[in-house]
């Protein structure tokens, strides 16, 4: 296993991560995902430090709160050796009014009920899970500074954010002294290429880090799935398509990945994965797994070198459009550019 610094900070995070999505006590479930009970999450977790994996996360959401208690109990013997993440903000609660948001309310208030249910005295990260239109951003970050300070958290984080918007929240924390973003998480897999336009260059800029969510596009790229199966009932895409990739594209991607992945001697899920790695400003990818078979194979990535080659045949093969405006949009000037490598 490979490890990194998370963005500028000294905090030191596997390269794979292990995501808890799919935890669940059977009580809550969150359709096709949650489905992975306390004898399996706990086989899951070994699993995963077994690999060298020190970096796990969940949601407060995720299961009714089911994934963090299943989550903490398994990590509880190896607490001071591993990184824990959670997040806020997402609606917690059915149509309670107050149990949704990034108020200093909601981040207080839920801050100490995640940390009684992962039964730790701190959260190596709290990541707020989404933006809040209803909640000035001002309040927003004095929040998230004030459980830093009261040693609740070590670092923070967002996810789901649009560039603009973090960059004018790490710019406010620097500018005042509040505990800055360590990273954004956020989607990205060869079905979802936009973070490559804005996001990734303005992290890069704030010397923040960026972890990854779903880099298999909901298992999609794993390989497994039929145009035949995407419409039936049973599968996690009929009740949440979030990700709303073009079904077409996805299934002559599957074909162009299967001779890639032939070729170089391992799974479509590994080539999707180890395709990430090699992206600029990419610390960490969140891999999880409903079966201890899939989370073996999603781990062995760590061991797969893809060549130059093969990440553009890949690139070439997913490439996004230019949009206006954007950082994309705009025409790297040729001339300075080998100027400039013919002086290094």
């Amino acid at each position: 296993m490979e490890y990194v610094r998370l963005g500028d900070t000294g905090l030191i995070v596997s390269r794979l991560a292990f995501g808890a999505l799919t935890f669940t006590l059977g009580n809550k479930r969150l359709g096709a995902f949650a489905k992975v009970g306390a004898d399996l999450a706990d086989e899951l977790v070994g699993i995963a430090r077994d690999a060298g994996v020190n970096f796990f996360d969940t949601a407060d959401v995720y299961a009714g709160g089911e994934s963090e208690k299943l989550l903490g109990l398994a990590l509880k013997p190896h607490r001071q050796k591993v990184i824990i993440a959670s997040k806020v903000g997402n609606r917690f609660s059915g149509r309670e009014l107050l149990s949704n948001g990034l108020s200093r309310r909601h981040i207080l208030n839920s801050v100490d009920a995640s940390l009684k249910r992962l039964g730790t005295d701190y959260l190596d990260l709290y990541i707020a899970h989404k933006t809040d239109p209803f909640t000035p951003l001002d309040e927003q970050l004095e929040a998230f500074d004030a459980v830093v300070k009261a040693g609740k958290v070590r670092y923070i984080g967002y996810s789901n954010w649009p560039a603009w918007e973090a960059a004018t929240a790490m710019a406010l924390q620097k500018e005042r002294g509040l505990a800055r973003f360590s990273h954004g998480q956020m989607y990205y897999s060869l079905l979802g290429r936009d973070v490559e336009r804005d996001t990734v260059p303005m992290l890069q800029h704030h010397g923040a880090g960026m972890t990854v969510w779903s880099p298999l596009a909901y298992g999609f790229l794993a390989g497994g799935y039929t145009s035949e199966a995407m419409t039936q009932d049973d599968n996690r895409f009929a009740h949440f398509d979030w990700l709303k990739f073009d079904r077409d594209q996805g299934f002559a991607l599957l074909d162009v990945m299967r001779d890639i992945a032939a070729a170089a001697e391992c799974s479509m899920a590994q080539l999707a994965i180890a395709w990430l790695l090699r992206k600029p400003g990419v610390s960490s990818v969140l891999v999880g797994a409903t079966k201890p078979e899939q989370l073996r194979d999603n781990l062995g990535t760590a061991q797969v070198s893809l060549s130059d080659d093969i990440v553009a045949r890949l690139d070439a093969a997913t490439a996004i459009a230019p949009l206006y405006p954007s950082s994309d949009w705009v025409e790297i000037d040729a001339i300075t550019t080998a100027a400039l490598a013919a002086e290094s």
